[in-house]
């Protein structure tokens, strides 16, 4: 309870670290990973797109999320449970095309600081400029904190605003320490996996595994808000998604 609350009301981090992360690049990285996810992930760079990716039934195979760095160069994460489905997935999606998959699970850690305050919180620790104008929700852009350089990412699985942190694996450490000398004065929680289930059912996130799994439709599921019906190119299980919704 302390931590939800904490959550909700201060800021806390959570390490998150076991999240399934993959680099995936080439020219034609977007357009693969835009045909295998049903919303539309290759926009504009230095953003994130929560997407699912269907089969041919229009049955989710992937809850997760899709962050363009730029036009070469994307960053999947998955929850660990799916790790080896969702890499699989995206090395049989590419077939001949020029795109790269590179596991980075064990290459990076992943602190979220999440809750009202984690904006502050964050600001004291880099020169980059957190403000909303200039990093609004579903940013994507790498910054300084401490002497590590951290992709720095405005997403919450909470609903509240907050930040995941993709810190390479020799430097997690210290940004940690630093991220905890620095949240005294914020009044900062540690928190855990219970409080994430607790504050992600509040808001209705679903949970690919518990929620929901590859015996739902994207349409059942109440995810339709994620599906790009208009996105160019379609998107693999589109005539599924199509044909129910017209049921």
């Amino acid at each position: 309870e302390a931590e939800h609350r904490a959550a909700r009301e201060g800021v806390i981090l959570m390490d998150m670290s076991f999240m399934s992360k993959f680099l995936v690049e080439g020219r034609d990285a977007g357009r693969v990973l835009n045909f295998i996810s049903a919303n539309h992930v290759d926009g504009p760079a230095g953003m994130i797109t929560y997407t699912q990716w269907l089969d041919e039934a229009g049955k989710l195979q992937a809850d997760l999320t899709v962050a363009k760095l730029d036009d070469e160069r994307y960053w999947v994460v998955a929850s660990d449970t799916v790790h080896r489905h969702v890499e699989t997935w995206m090395k049989r999606a590419v077939g001949d095309s020029h795109a790269f998959v590179a596991d980075q699970t064990s290459g990076y850690g992943q602190l979220n600081i999440q809750g009202p305050r984690s904006r502050e919180l964050l600001q004291s620790l880099t020169s980059a400029d957190l403000s909303n104008a200039a990093f609004p929700y579903r940013a994507a852009a790498e910054i300084d904190l401490g002497f590590a350089r951290v992709l720095c990412i405005r997403i919450t699985y909470l609903g509240e605003l907050g930040y995941e942190l993709y810190i390479p694996a020799e430097q997690t450490a210290h940004v940690y320490e630093r991220l905890v000398e620095a949240g005294e004065r914020f009044g900062l929680v540690h928190a855990g996996l219970k409080a994430l289930a607790s504050l992600r059912m509040e808001k209705a996130y679903r949970d690919y595994g518990h929620d929901i799994d590859n015996t739902d439709t994207v349409l059942e599921a109440g995810l339709g808000f994620a599906v790009d019906l208009k996105k160019p190119g379609g998107f693999l299980g589109k005539d599924a998604v199509l044909a129910q919704k017209a049921a």
